[in-house]
């Protein structure tokens, strides 16, 4: 039968995913919408809108996608888009590329009709202005104990695809 699992926690996500894959929505489509759940939740600081910034109080976020027959997609540094896990989709749907970075991803973000988002919270926000203080950079892996959703499915038809949307480190290098 279809399922979905997820890193993490993140039950409602994997809720999302579930209850398109029984709906009879692709593997591919379950997932977009699932890791979303995530990249939207103001609450998560290691995705989407709400995460933690870089160093220089910038939210940067990477996303990428494979689908059931091995095609995948990436973006990596985006600013200002919340769902990069669907942005990533669209780069490898609609472009001959695999990856796209910063800047021209996010230019091909508005042209896919993507909206401009502030992704930088006043918590976060405040939390960075905290941390500028003392900036205490420390090469710690997993100081959140995560900082990401990565998240796999099987549809009904037996077909897999895998996504994964991240922050990435907070207070991490540009």
């Amino acid at each position: 039968s279809p399922i979905a699992i997820c890193t993490w926690g993140f039950s409602d996500a994997t809720k999302r995913a579930g209850e398109l894959l029984a709906e009879g929505k692709s593997a591919l489509d379950a997932i977009i919408a699932g890791v979303a759940v995530e990249e939207e939740n103001v609450e998560n600081t290691t995705v989407g809108i709400g995460a933690t910034p870089d160093r220089e109080g910038n939210v940067t976020l990477d996303g990428c996608v494979m689908s059931p027959d091995g095609d995948c997609g990436a973006v990596v540094a985006v600013e200002n888009i919340v769902n990069v896990a669907a942005l990533a989709r669209k780069v490898m749907e609609d472009t001959p590329h695999v990856i796209l970075a910063g800047k021209g991803a996010e230019a091909f973000a508005y042209e896919q009709g993507f909206t401009k988002e502030k992704l930088l919270t006043a918590e976060r926000k405040k939390a960075w202005q905290d941390w500028l203080k003392t900036s205490d950079y420390k090469p710690e892996i997993n100081i959140e104990n995560h900082d990401t959703i990565g998240m796999l499915a099987i549809d009904a038809a037996g077909d897999i695809a895998g996504a994964c949307t991240t922050s990435g480190l907070g207070y991490k290098m540009k």
